[in-house]
């Protein structure tokens, strides 16, 4: 009698039947799927990877220098002879002091720069680091306010031309020579060595009467083994750069000034008005 009322139970009879296999995913529905990833990850071509890596970026070696602070470059390898020093600021005044350090307490060679409008005319030059290890410091004396983009290269360095060479002349100590460029001159090369004494010397970028743009001053050691090259951006028009051999009258030096990059656009005859260049 109990087997029948279990037999004619539909509720009872459920339970077995409530345990269907697990359900799928259509079977359509994902090979669609399989097709949509295989499409991001092949190319056209069978056995093809897409190039996921870009070209390699040469990094920016500029190193922004804060007011007060100090930066150094060392170089170690002996087959470094020269570097060059870029400075330059978002338009703010630049006032830095640049050693080079040969050995312990040893500053063969060392200037002070301040140009008016770092962004205008940033300040370019060439040291001579024969017999390494040499290292280059950078110190920006000015206020916090006014910091300084630094980089030093080895390679890919200026040269002085021929015609700078050749247009090379003797100040005696204690004397100046001024050299005047027209409008159309952006940017002139600035040559300064002797036969072996020490350098020092005043170098000064003025527009104007005793406006000055740009001053340098220098000392070399030894202006033979490492004479000073730097190029001065001149834009505008007024432009004359001077040459002070602050050394005594018996240490003369040759310097050789010539224009570096010529604007072909403005003329001879641009006047100044209101310090802007009009015609």
């Amino acid at each position: 009698m109990l087997s029948c009322v279990l037999a004619a139970s539909p509720a009872l009879m459920l339970g077995p039947v409530a345990a269907p296999a697990l359900r799928h995913a259509s079977p359509t529905m994902q090979q669609t799927f399989q097709r949509e990833q295989v499409g991001y990850g092949t190319a056209t071509y069978t056995g093809g990877v897409v190039p996921t890596r870009m070209a390699p970026v040469k990094a920016d070696s500029t190193i922004l220098v804060q007011g007060g602070s100090l930066r150094t470059w060392s170089y170690r390898s002996p087959s470094v002879e020269q570097v060059q020093v870029v400075l330059s600021t978002e338009g703010r005044p630049l006032d830095a002091d640049i050693e080079l350090w040969h050995g312990p307490d040893n500053t063969p060679c060392k200037m002070r720069v301040y140009v008016e409008n770092g962004q205008l005319r940033p300040f370019s030059a060439v040291i001579e680091t024969p017999r390494g290890p040499n290292t280059v410091a950078i110190r920006n004396i000015g206020q916090i306010e006014f910091p300084i983009a630094a980089n030093v290269v080895a390679d890919q360095v200026d040269s002085p031309s021929a015609d700078c060479i050749a247009a090379s002349t003797t100040i005696q100590g204690g004397a100046l020579r001024t050299y005047p460029f027209d409008p159309t001159v952006d940017s002139v090369q600035v040559l300064l060595k002797t036969d072996g004494r020490p350098l020092n010397a005043r170098i000064e970028l003025l527009q104007g009467p005793n406006n000055n743009k740009q001053v340098i001053e220098l000392y070399t050691e030894d202006g033979l083994d490492r004479p000073f090259f730097a190029i001065l951006e001149t834009p505008g028009s007024g432009n004359v750069v001077r040459i002070v051999n602050t050394a005594p009258i018996e240490f003369p030096m040759t310097a050789g000034v010539v224009p570096h990059s010529i604007n072909t656009d403005m003329s001879a005859a641009d006047v100044v008005i209101g310090g802007d260049i009009g015609r």
